[in-house]
């Protein structure tokens, strides 16, 4: 599976062709953060929060109108906790095993 992490506000800019643009079945997920504190964007009737939700929004609406699935998870008031519980959740229940290799006298690798 292809991964590409990107960080926003709006990292739909910099990766949109390849997101919006590219061959179907991604999946996306979203983690937003809160922004505590929220601050005030001098001159602006809104807050950096207010426009960061809002760009993530059109992110997420920019996927879904070119057919991609998305997952938005809002990180709550305890982002790092919330993270490792995302982590915790996805990790696998027992470790993968990987067969070791040996090499033979001609230097192929074989399954041992």
């Amino acid at each position: 599976m292809s991964t590409t992490a990107g960080y926003g506000p709006r990292y739909l800019h910099s990766t949109g062709q390849l997101h919006k643009g590219g061959p179907r079945g991604g999946l996306f997920l979203q983690l937003v953060d809160q922004m505590i504190p929220d601050l005030k964007i001098p001159g602006k009737p809104f807050t950096f929060r207010t426009l960061a939700q809002a760009q993530a929004a059109g992110d997420i609406q920019a996927l879904q109108s070119h057919d991609q699935q998305t997952i938005v998870l809002p990180l709550g008031k305890n982002p790092v906790a919330t993270i490792q519980a995302l982590t915790k959740s996805l990790a696998p229940r027992t470790p993968v095993r990987r067969p070791t290799m040996r090499r033979t006298r001609s230097g192929r690798a074989r399954k041992k």
